[in-house]
């Protein structure tokens, strides 16, 4: 048997590499400095999985930014936009696959990602969405009919030199790529009348030769990513997989491809993954455990002559979404169950998916219980895990006997269980879902009570964490400030930037949530059920981490958790302010969640915990008040058929979370990075009395949807890139409001950015909102009032 590993963590123990990229954007470092720590963390990985003893380790799942983007660069699928500053910055430098990486091809990498807007310059960034059902977001591909390919970086040529050269104990360096089904699917057609599948002659050539290259340099084994098969997927995709890796099959024979789906189980795409000409096939049982049964069942009744007879399976039995412990007897039984049908020496042992999703290292932290602690793994000692399994399979059961007292413990333990809770989720009836008036109602009795002009403007809900606001909460961590001396600092930042929105003249105002840390964590630190780590960081997007929290046991409320600094904002203006909660879903989806009960259980206890925030803001006096959702579509389940069953649940806790109300009071809710075309039933089923959406970077596109379903509440389709530094002008956004009129009713239209602006400078964040309101004033005059911008 073989112990393998899909990806690990890339940002650094200590987010070495996050940091090293803002410095590097903001001119504190050079390009050499920053790549002379993008490579230490990288090495570091590797060195960590060879101690770990794994047998094919992962080259090339390192990136400064984002996998796909960095397969973008690499296949040269660069959008036509940049061609000018491709101009400035590379001239007509051809590729030097031997030279180490420049500036050049690293600016322009970053431009794609962030826009870039400087030296006569104004260009756009690449779209951005979700990894999946994950809470990483990846920047998307843009195709055209025209659309060519070609090797135009380097790096996973000079990664695999490198991992060479380190020996890393004997263990084979893995050379990782998306595949190109999957890279192709995971784009978009940026013209009509085409399929970016038709791109599929274009681009294998492109692979073949990258394989070629890396066979040359000495690889073995390489992984391609294609989790599309354990989607939906249509008869041409089937066919076009059959089709490439056989092509791929026929000029590279001799290099071990391993085929990696994770996510999903293959189901009715099983007979087809089992067909391709490849040396081995990952599958996902920690999410799709009884995919394994008809995997086996195919491989013994497939003819002599079929790949399935020799293919070797990596299992996925380690978690590679959460932080709990192994249950070996669990994974031992389905491990055994394979060798079984194909020996020991047709098995590879591997977590579900990229450890990427899970912080790098258990023993960091320091102040977890010791309990809760005992019931945890993260990505280093989850590479310990599966040399563990290993050692069982081949006869050692000590571990396994060390292991049960673990998972017993959880089992029983008082801390993870509250009757309490656990009665009031089943005592929520059909009237704790539903507001006392439906939306047309509300809304006549909203619009009488705030007057508001059309085009209301607001902003998402947080302001720029400066490094002195940062600093206060280290200082009150530390003593070196009272609780009273914190709260003075936090009331005179809250009033600061009331007096500021009030005169830039926005409609609805925010406190600009300056005491809060991150928008799921500050929640969880008020709510039971929950723990936190010091060092427990993995990727949002490029250098945004995230602390996800622990939610161990049963949730519920103790105490208000927003309403003294909501209440205080309200207090300082006559204006509207907006009470600003995270929903139930967002906080599920963005946390470690338990594993021992539904998630839809925990996600009503967290919504009956929001229900009581929702109300008590009322009361004190809070006239509107915003409930975030950004994730409740990245949950959405990858196959069409779960996707009812999650939707019902989901939609509920928001509606639980919502409905405890007066009619007057104004919900307001948030979504980014989504397609919403195919749930946009289930987003206005959420009733919420006014929707906001990312939509910029998309320049109206994702409209069609609500359009199209002629979506009845309120939306702010967001009219500017909070993801990106550049700051857009007044006619860019008065353009952006003018396509949003001509598809939905002006009447129902919020001007707003498209998320926060709690990673964003103050320079930028003043010039960006001072132009959306100028031209929501504009859009007022010309497409209201029929005069002049």
């Amino acid at each position: 048997m073989l112990k393998g590993n899909l990806g690990y963590p890339r940002v650094g123990v200590q987010r070495q590499l996050k940091k090293a990229c803002e410095q590097y954007w903001s001119s504190k470092i050079s390009h050499d400095e920053l790549m002379k720590v993008a490579i230490n963390v990288e090495e570091e990985g590797w060195q960590t999985q060879a101690k770990a003893h794994i047998d094919l380790i992962p080259i090339n799942d390192f990136s400064l930014y984002d996998q796909v983007l960095d397969m973008v660069l690499l296949l040269g699928a660069i959008p036509h936009r940049y061609k000018p500053l491709m101009a400035t910055l590379r001239g007509s430098k051809d590729l030097d696959l031997e030279a180490p990486a420049d500036s050049a091809s690293t600016d322009l990498y970053f431009a794609m990602a962030r826009g870039y807007q400087k030296n006569g310059l104004d260009i756009t960034p690449m779209e951005m969405t979700k990894w999946f059902d994950t809470n990483y977001h990846y920047i998307v591909p843009e195709f055209t009919a025209s659309q060519s390919f070609q090797i135009f970086s380097n790096h996973v040529l000079r990664a695999f030199s490198r991992a060479k050269e380190l020996n890393l104990g004997g263990a084979t360096p893995k050379p990782v790529l998306i595949g190109p089904l999957s890279f192709l699917l995971l784009g978009k057609e940026k013209e009509e009348g085409f399929d970016r599948l038709d791109l599929v002659s274009k681009l294998v050539p492109v692979y073949i030769q990258i394989l070629m290259e890396l066979q040359k340099r000495g690889a073995v084994w390489v992984q391609l990513d294609e989790p599309y098969l354990a989607l939906d997927l249509n008869a041409k995709a089937k066919q076009l997989f059959n089709q490439v890796y056989s092509e791929i099959h026929s000029k590279v024979p001799e290099l071990k491809i391993l085929i990696a789906t994770y996510f999903d189980g293959l189901a009715d795409n099983s007979a087809t993954a089992l067909s391709l000409p490849v040396t081995a096939l990952h599958l996902d049982l920690v999410r799709s455990p009884q995919q394994l049964d008809a995997v086996l069942v195919l491989i013994q009744q497939a003819p002599q002559t079929s790949p399935a007879r020799n293919v070797i399976l990596s299992l996925g039995v380690i978690d590679g979404r959460n932080v709990w412990k192994n249950d070996y007897k669990k994974s031992c039984e389905l491990l055994q169950k394979a060798v079984a049908v194909v020996g020991k020496e047709r098995i590879v042992i591997s977590p579900s998916c990229s450890l990427f999703h899970v912080p790098f290292d258990l023993d960091f932290e320091t102040d977890i219980p010791k309990e809760t602690k005992g019931w945890m793994a993260f990505a280093k000692q989850k590479l310990l895990e599966i040399s563990d399994l290993h050692d069982i399979i081949s006869g050692n059961e000590e571990a396994l006997h060390e292991n049960r007292k673990a998972i017993e413990s959880r089992n029983r333990s008082e801390i993870v269980h509250n009757p309490l809770v656990k009665k009031r989720v089943v005592e929520i009836g059909p009237g704790d879902a539903v507001r006392k008036s439906p939306f047309s109602v509300r809304q006549k009795l909203q619009r009488e009570r705030f007057s508001l002009p059309h085009f209301p403007t607001t902003t998402i809900g947080s302001f720029p964490q400066t490094t002195d606001i940062r600093q206060l909460r280290a200082k009150l961590r530390k003593g070196e400030l009272t609780q009273e001396q914190y709260e003075a600092a936090i009331e005179k930042a809250t009033t600061d930037v009331i007096r500021w929105q009030e005169e830039l003249g926005l409609d609805v105002l925010v406190h600009g949530e300056f005491e809060r840390n991150d928008m799921v964590e500050y929640f969880g630190e008020a709510l039971n059920g929950f723990l936190f780590t010091k060092n427990g960081w993995v990727t949002s997007y490029g250098s945004r981490c995230v602390k996800p929290p622990v939610i161990y046991g049963d949730v519920h409320r103790p105490n208000d958790m927003t309403v003294r600094w909501s209440a205080y904002a309200q207090l300082q203006t006559t204006k509207l302010m907006k009470g600003m909660l995270t929903g139930p879903v967002t906080i599920l989806q963005w946390s470690f969640v338990r594993d021992d009960q539904p998630r839809s259980n925990t996600a009503l206890q967290i919504a009956l915990a929001i229900r009581d925030e929702v109300i008590a803001l009322e009361s004190a006096g809070l006239k509107v008040i915003q409930i975030d959702e950004p994730a409740i579509r990245e949950g959405l389940p990858l196959r069409q058929r779960d996707w009812e069953q999650y939707l019902d649940w989901a939609v509920k806790a928001f509606r639980i979370a919502s409905s405890g109300v007066l009619d007057t009071t104004q919900i307001h809710t948030h979504m980014c990075y989504s397609e919403f075309n195919d749930i946009i039933e289930h987003i206005a089923s959420m009733d919420a009395d006014v929707i906001t959406i990312e939509n910029s970077r998309s320049q109206m596109e994702l409209l069609q949807a609500f359009a199209q379903f002629k979506y009845p509440n309120e939306i702010g389709p967001g009219v500017y890139d909070i993801h990106s530094p550049r700051v857009p002008s007044i006619d860019e956004i008065l353009e952006l409001l003018t396509r949003a009129s001509a598809i939905l009713p002006p009447e129902n239209i919020w001007v707003n950015p498209d998320c926060g602006l709690k990673t964003r400078s103050w320079e930028e964040t003043k010039a960006s909102l001072s132009n959306m309101v100028e031209a929501a004033r504009r859009a007022r005059n010309f497409l209201i009032k029929g005069t002049g911008a």
